[in-house]
């Protein structure tokens, strides 16, 4: 199959047409799990000008479907902390001399419940477990923690288990749900969506509509697996990445379409619907899981689409780094890479490009993680550390890297 990259915001209805020749379903799997490299750095294709180091070495993987260094966030104190979903431990990466290389891995906070992301709250660090957020709380602002609060309990789990967390620009908490399945209607309402909390962990989501104006958590639904959560630096709005569902057709009844469904960014607006399960792109009705007659009319569609099954999750805008100006109100996400193509696709970065404000074209920013069948690593978040590089982490190879650029 060749390569397809969504330039623009196309419309669903016209795919079929378009990949009729691509392959069905053989035998799917995530790429073959390969040595990493010696040399890092000449085996990444970035655009001239940039740079990749390794940042830190953590556990390498351990299979398939590693969960090690996942999400990440800079702390108050300037250090690097990554949540490791199978160590159930958030680390602290510090670089005190200011080489662009972490010095030791500092076990901040263990005994979590597969955290997969964190957020600092001025100087309170909040971890998303899988069923949760908690608290943590050291003793003279020392670590390792010495004391995890429950701050927000009882969140749904397995299918879609982690949980990734963000403060947004109005100082609330937003969440998200992944779903418990592929493609089924929901019996809990908290599952497949982005929720929005007060940050001491009160519920405050969208409106129901009701004279009361009743608010439980959620604010946004529809969303098969939204991990990635961003907000624009010029107008505010906010961005997340979605996994489309898996083995679907664009017939009743017919073979699995590797290139279909879509991946996702949406433009995430409070009590609106995205459509999984029954629909995907521009409002198109899956034939094989429809809803109610004239539902999809009714959903939001994509931003801007990236090729099916490529799995975006990390995103964040530029705004904060020293790359070059035409960078600036564009984001990049992490492409951590398909398990059930006949052709494995994604793990990369790409480059989500803005004009006036919205996204309208996708390219390639970092590759190489990927020969052929098989990949070496899996990028998961993308984040701007305070001295204007871009921190990326990968869960198949333990690594996190920092991207520059050489003004020069």
């Amino acid at each position: 199959m060749g390569e397809l990259m969504w330039k623009s915001r196309l419309p669903v209805n016209v795919l079929p047409a378009m990949v009729a020749s691509a392959a069905l379903m053989a035998c799917t799997t995530v790429a073959a799990v390969s040595k990493a490299p010696e040399d890092i750095a000449s085996s990444l294709k970035l655009p001239p000008g940039f740079k990749i180091n390794t940042f830190a070495k953590l556990n390498p993987a351990k299979g398939d479907y590693f969960r090690g260094p996942r999400f990440m966030a800079f702390g108050p104190d300037g250090n690097l902390y990554l949540a490791s979903s199978v160590d159930d431990t958030v680390y602290m990466l510090p670089d005190r001399n200011h080489d662009g290389v972490a010095d030791e891995v500092v076990t901040a906070v263990d005994g979590l419940n597969a955290p997969n992301s964190l957020v600092f709250v001025g100087d309170i660090m909040l971890v998303a477990n899988q069923d949760g957020v908690v608290r943590v709380e050291t003793k003279d602002g020392k670590w390792p923690a010495r004391k995890l609060t429950p701050l927000i309990s009882g969140l749904p789990t397995g299918g879609h288990t982690l949980k990734t967390i963000k403060l947004g620009p109005d100082n609330h908490l937003y969440l998200n749900v992944g779903s418990s399945c592929n493609v089924c209607v929901e019996k809990d309402p908290l599952r497949a969506t982005i929720l929005r909390y007060t940050i001491d962990g009160k519920p405050a989501g969208a409106p129901d509509g009701s004279v009361s104006g009743a608010r439980g958590a959620v604010w946004a639904s529809g969303l098969r697996n939204s991990q990635g959560l961003a907000w624009h630096p010029g107008t505010g709005d906010f961005y997340a990445t979605n996994n489309g569902a898996d083995m679907r057709s664009e017939t009743k009844g017919g073979a699995m379409n590797d290139e279909l469904p879509p991946e996702h960014i949406n433009h995430i607006e409070p009590g609106k619907h995205y459509g999984w399960p029954h629909c995907w792109g521009n409002r198109f009705t899956d034939p094989n899981f429809p809803g109610k007659p004239g539902f999809c009319a009714t959903t939001q569609p994509p931003a801007i689409t990236l090729r099916a099954h490529s799995t975006p999750i990390g995103i964040t805008f530029l705004d904060k780094t020293d790359f070059p100006a035409e960078y600036k109100q564009d984001a990049i996400v992490a492409l951590h890479g398909s398990w059930n193509r006949v052709e494995p696709y994604g793990y990369k970065l790409v480059r989500i490009r803005f004009k006036d404000d919205k996204p309208v074209a996708v390219e390639d920013f970092v590759t190489g993680w990927q020969t052929r069948n098989s990949a070496w690593g899996r990028p998961v978040d993308v984040i701007t550390g305070p001295d204007g590089a871009l921190y990326v982490s990968d869960d198949r190879a333990g690594l996190v890297y920092r991207i520059t650029y050489n003004k020069k």
